[in-house]
């Protein structure tokens, strides 16, 4: 009786003994997958993405991958400008905008411009700038704001949408700059507006800047002379989530890229078959 109490005892400690060895070697093996896991490459990281082709979901310091503030607002805008390019280049009394965005160099759309005052008066708006390339397609779109103010006799309120055609290289460079005034840096004249509108009746087509405009309500006098554009370094950095992104590097190299873009671009006119 007392062996077999003897052999049963040496069995309970060998399986206490199999077992504290195994709880000390689970924790090292799973020490190890771990380590092995954190080796892994991660292909899915943002960084291996292609620069090109940046989306507008721009996580700054917040930690939740959640679209910014100014992404969502640069996005919304770009929607609004396809809408006026559209309304606009479809409007019988704007068909002379057509022939003017057939031949130039840039365009700027504000799909609306706030305008009031009693004797002080200002005028203010967001909008985009894109640039036909050598192919004759259209850049991405930067973002600007358009912002002037005067003093005089003004009375009234005013909301427009504004299409602008930059006809010669000398006018888009200076848009690349921090910032240009119209009417003094360069010259801007009113685009013809009605059924039958020619463009003779341009006051001036010589122009760096032919504008057109839809506007609803009045507002005694007033126009683009003096308005200043300036880039929208934060809207064009969130849009493209990139900090270098600008207008040089977005529409004249064309070094982001934006999909939610394409039905913007795509409501400009396209190049002809057949052009030169």
């Amino acid at each position: 009786m007392s062996a077999l109490r003897r052999t049963s005892r040496r069995r309970f400690l060998g399986m206490a003994t199999a077992l504290g060895t195994a709880g000390t070697l689970l924790p090292l093996a799973v020490s190890r997958a771990t380590a092995q896991t954190d080796l892994t490459p991660n292909t899915s990281s943002p960084q291996n993405s292609p620069p090109q082709n940046n989306p507008p979901q721009n996580n700054q310091g917040g930690g939740t991958g959640l679209q910014s503030g100014a992404a969502r607002d640069a996005t919304q805008l770009v929607d609004q400008a396809a809408l006026t390019a559209e309304s606009l280049l479809g409007d019988p009394n704007f068909s002379e905008l057509a022939s003017f965005a057939q031949r130039a160099k840039a365009i700027v759309i504000f799909p609306q411009i706030l305008k009031a005052g009693f004797i002080l008066g200002a005028e203010g708006g967001r909008g985009v700038l894109l640039v036909r390339g050598a192919d004759g397609s259209w850049s991405p779109p930067a973002f600007y704001t358009l912002a002037a103010g005067s003093i005089g006799l003004q009375i009234g309120g005013q909301v427009s949408e504004l299409v602008m055609t930059v006809m010669n290289d000398g006018a888009l460079a200076a848009m690349m700059t921090n910032k240009v005034q119209l009417g003094a840096e360069l010259s801007v004249a009113v685009g013809p507006i009605g059924k039958g509108a020619e463009a003779a009746t341009t006051t001036n087509l010589n122009s760096d800047v032919i504008a057109f405009s839809k506007t609803v309500g009045l507002f005694g006098g007033g126009a683009l002379e003096g308005a200043g554009m300036i880039p929208n370094h934060e809207w064009n950095r969130a849009y493209y989530n990139a900090a270098q992104a600008t207008p040089e590097t977005v529409v004249l190299e064309r070094r982001f890229y934006n999909m939610q873009a394409d039905r913007l671009r795509q409501a400009l006119p396209q190049p002809q078959s057949g052009s030169s």
